[in-house]
């Protein structure tokens, strides 16, 4: 699903209206324009970033759930979960999973913009330029913006799955529970990444516009870069990039949702 995430930030990138080779109308629009102005290779470019964050990404966000969960319980005097702690403990799961994502996130952004495609050799010539450049802490460009994108995805996919399940037939067999599990997990995907978009959108701003001294970038915190891009190019500007998005998150969450349950309960067979 990579090359889904490649289209979706190039389509998040651009601003106002591109001619020419980088002007991207849409999802199949820029497939197609990648592949032949840039090769097929390019679909892939930046992707050794999100294989190295991706197992503790998802380890923490699970774990973090569930202790957060923990939390709110017993701060609240709940014995079992309900709509309202499922989507707190998902918001908190998500602000605590942000910490880890945001230097592989910056570095996949840089590698994935076309107009940086000359700039850098690879995941760690990123990460060195950046430092070198910027310093070090440039590392956690757009900390607040990925916490908010986080925030808002995790309650939404958290809180949905709680609610989904609710309302499903109960499962009775590992088959239903699967299929419960892809439904609901591909729900709550769907509904976080309609919430999280526009944070999404400046996020990649944000994270793909170098610190110049002496300048004040134009995308810098979250809420005003938000307001920056709904003056200048009007609000579905902030839905850039969604239905590639979608067409990986909401898929994504349901399978996500049911290797985590199934990895987890093959653990708790081994520890019995």
């Amino acid at each position: 699903m990579y090359p889904l995430d490649v289209v979706k930030t190039r389509v998040q990138l651009q601003t106002g209206k591109a001619t020419g080779a980088d002007a991207y109308t849409g999802m199949l629009d820029c497939f197609q324009k990648i592949v032949r102005n840039e090769g097929f290779s390019r679909l892939y470019r930046g992707i050794t970033a999100p294989i190295l964050m991706e197992a503790p990404k998802r380890a923490i966000k699970f774990a973090a759930n569930d202790e957060w969960g923990k939390f709110y319980r017993k701060a609240f005097g709940a014995e079992k979960m309900n709509q309202s702690l499922s989507v707190l403990t998902g918001a908190s799961a998500g602000a605590t999973e942000s910490f880890v994502v945001v230097p592989f996130e910056l570095v996949k952004i840089r590698l994935q913009d076309k107009a940086s495609a000359g700039k850098y050799t690879g995941m760690i010539d990123v990460v060195a330029k950046t430092i070198k450049n910027e310093g070090i802490l440039a590392l956690y460009n757009g900390l607040e913006s990925t916490m908010w994108r986080h925030v808002l995805w995790n309650a939404g996919y958290f809180g949905c799955i709680f609610q989904v399940k609710e309302l499903l037939p109960k499962a009775d067999n590992k088959r239903s529970e699967i299929v419960n599990g892809l439904i609901s997990g591909s729900v709550g995907g769907t509904v976080g990444t309609m919430l999280n978009t526009p944070m999404d959108v400046v996020k990649s701003r944000i994270q793909n516009s170098p610190k110049i001294a002496g300048q004040t970038r134009k995308y810098n915190w979250a809420w005003a870069s938000c307001v920056t891009v709904m003056r200048e190019e009007g609000f579905s500007a902030l839905y850039k990039g969604f239905l590639p998005k979608v067409l990986r998150l909401g898929p994504g969450g349901g399978i996500l949702l049911v290797v985590f349950t199934g990895v987890t309960d093959f653990f708790r067979s081994i520890q019995k």
